[in-house]
């Protein structure tokens, strides 16, 4: 129990540092516009949302990555609130589908990685 408080905590750090130094933001929440001006991140951040309230954990975070544009800070916004919804769910959920809360902080640093940002979290 220590140990998942102890990554929730961690994981929040990374996403949290993420958004204050690329997206000026305390907080990150991918936010949509009105439906007649959705964009490509748009329409992702839609489909990964369904895909999470289905369980499909690794399908989402494999349409995460195959789209993942690195000069777009949209994406940026959109990979850290994927992470951030990940994070808020119970450990019984992300188990039922396997999925862990390690796994959520390497998807994190691969992030990192692909935005060319130096982890300081090792």
């Amino acid at each position: 129990m220590f140990e998942q408080d102890y990554i929730m905590r961690k994981i929040r750090n990374l996403v949290r540092f993420l958004a204050r130094t690329f997206l000026n933001k305390d907080e990150v929440t991918y936010e949509l516009p009105i439906l007649e001006e959705y964009t490509k991140t748009d329409y992702i951040h839609k489909e990964l949302i369904i895909l999470l309230e289905q369980g499909k954990i690794n399908k989402a975070e494999n349409l995460l990555f195959e789209n993942l544009d690195t000069d777009n800070k949209r994406y940026m916004e959109l990979a850290l609130d994927f992470y951030e919804r990940l994070n808020n769910f119970e450990d019984d959920f992300l188990e039922e589908n396997n999925f862990s809360r390690e796994e959520i902080e390497e998807g994190l640093k691969e992030i990192f990685n692909k935005f060319k940002v130096p982890n300081f979290f090792n």
